[in-house]
């Protein structure tokens, strides 16, 4: 994976925009439908035009982004998906295809602290972008762990070489390509769980919380999520944690105007019905209205598992992974609650991290017995910290995620969303946030079925499927379905997982798929 902008391939350009008689596929540009505008579809809309295909990029609702959409209420803005930007240079990529800089468009803004951890006993830990003021932080808590931190990271480099350097834009749509990484997957020890990693290596128990925390950013418990997680720790070290200016919206504003500029077909408010096949091909698809999109090339943006159960003929509807929908372990859902203040909290960090007093047990609650407990653990948005712009003068903008069990709970939403909502304010209220209840304004939220109705994300889940071990590289969704050759998917539960590096990645996976078959039909057309 190149670790410059420089390294990434551009595409021939005319006074008008990207040229599209690209020799790799024929005289006559052939086409190619993206179904969802999601961070994984845009990046494959690009990538496909950069290759000379005409694109038509599909989503159901009014804006691109998927799930980085916006809202306003009150004068106060709220990015409604993805906050944290790492690999910067993913994003950098898909302006270089045609001649441009991301940095002409949007803003990437460095955080300090990356995030503050609060935790039930009143304490704070800030992980820092610099190595040095972190140990200064872990020092606080236990000097021996500083040490400890160090061999974290030099292990978290090494998966890092091998899980994002090698094998995140890489396919994974044959078996042997699996078995031919063994040896480097038990050299990482990846059948250990991320937080099995942590423990090895750090000893206080509020610091094992505070580094093994970031598998529930793409959807996983710590305690069940494959080791080969733990690279996020070297790629935060290696890129370090950004805020876009404007926020996530203003770097989706600015790739919706690549995607216009370099002649993608946009098309929202559609949603797809089925994907239309004939003799084992996809020919395009049908939105819910009858409108017929033909392509000779569909790429899936949207949930891998919806799109096998609601959108493909019963028969296409053999796989993909080895577990049947019932033995398939989902992400969390998200309870996501929106609110502004009338007045600020300086000392509220952009991102923090509210630590319950229950970790292990709590994500047991969520991930397996699907129950809502008493108790909770939050991640609290603040872009106010950084940007001003969110909110009126005198004003802070919040969002509060909250981890909660998907839709194979039993838990009616109706009913428990205002209670849930009341519990977040007072908890925050009695901690890091004095007379919340009395400055709060224009709040909403977000439940499990909204993603399910919204993003018709299977089961509600906020990430799709999780991310343990069974579920990754080729046992995740492939990035291309094993029986219908023309169909691709760049998305979430496809390789290599959920997030923006993640999805990002996939979009890569998919071009280098398209690329090895464009260059079959050459050979065979002779």
């Amino acid at each position: 994976m190149p670790d410059q902008v420089g390294a990434a391939r551009s595409a021939p350009l005319t006074s008008n925009g990207p040229c599209i008689s690209d020799p790799r596929i024929s005289d006559t540009p052939k086409s190619v439908l993206v179904i969802g505008a999601g961070f994984g579809g845009i990046a494959s809309a690009l990538r496909m035009r950069a290759r000379g295909y005409n694109v038509t990029l599909i989503d159901r609702l009014d804006a691109i982004g998927g799930r980085a959409q916006v809202f306003e209420r009150g004068g106060f803005r709220h990015d409604a998906g993805p906050t944290v930007i790492t690999a910067p240079f993913l994003f950098d990529e898909l302006f270089a295809l045609f001649g441009e800089r991301r940095e002409d468009h949007v803003e990437f803004r460095a955080l300090d602290p990356w995030y503050r951890f609060y935790f039930h006993t009143g304490e704070q830990f800030d992980y820092r972008p610099s190595i040095e003021d972190t140990n200064e932080e872990i020092r606080r808590f236990s000097p021996r762990d500083v040490a400890g931190y160090a061999k974290l990271l030099k292990v978290s480099k090494a998966i890092f070489d091998i899980g994002f350097v090698k094998l995140a834009d890489k396919p994974f749509t044959k078996l042997t390509d699996m078995l031919a990484q063994i040896p480097s997957l038990l050299r990482l020890q990846s059948y250990h769980s991320v937080a099995g990693i942590v423990h090895k290596y750090i000893k206080h128990p509020l610091l094992r919380q505070a580094f093994s925390i970031h598998p529930l950013l793409v959807g996983g418990n710590p305690f069940s999520t494959t080791s080969i997680y733990s690279l996020i720790h070297y790629l935060e070290r290696r890129w370090g944690v950004f805020f876009a200016m404007g926020g996530t919206g203003k770097l989706v504003a600015a790739l919706d105007g690549l995607l216009r500029r370099s002649g993608v077909h946009v098309v929202l408010g559609q949603d797809i019905a089925q994907i239309d096949l004939d003799n084992g091909r996809a020919i395009g698809a049908t939105t819910l209205t009858g409108q017929f999109y033909p392509a000779d090339k569909i790429i899936c943006n949207a949930d891998p598992p919806t799109v096998y159960s609601q959108m493909l003929p019963t028969h296409a509807h053999r796989r993909k992974r080895l577990l049947p929908d019932k033995l398939t372990h989902y992400s969390m859902g998200l309870f996501v609650l929106f609110f502004g203040t009338r007045r600020t909290y300086d000392d509220i960090a952009h991102h923090t991290i509210w630590m319950g007093p229950r970790y292990k047990d709590l994500l047991a609650d969520i991930f397996d017995r699907k129950i809502l407990a008493d108790d909770f653990s939050l991640y609290l948005h603040r872009p106010t910290a950084t940007d001003g712009s969110f909110a009126p003068s005198g004003c802070d903008s919040f969002y509060v995620l909250c981890p909660v069990p998907n839709l194979r709970g039993a838990i009616d939403w109706q009913t428990t969303g205002p209670v849930l909502q009341d519990r977040i304010v007072a908890a925050l209220a009695d901690t890091i946030m004095p007379d919340l209840d009395a400055v709060i304004t224009d709040e909403f939220y977000m439940t499990p079925e909204d993603f399910k109705t919204d993003y018709r994300s299977m089961h509600g889940a906020g990430f799709s499927i999780a991310p343990i071990f069974a579920q990754s590289a080729w046992f995740r969704f492939h990035n291309r379905d094993p029986h219908i050759k023309n169909l691709y998917f760049a998305a979430a539960g496809a390789h290599p997982g959920a997030g923006m590096p993640g999805v990002l990645c996939s979009a890569k996976v998919v071009e280098t798929l398209v690329a090895e078959d464009d260059a079959k039909a050459m050979l065979k057309a002779g």
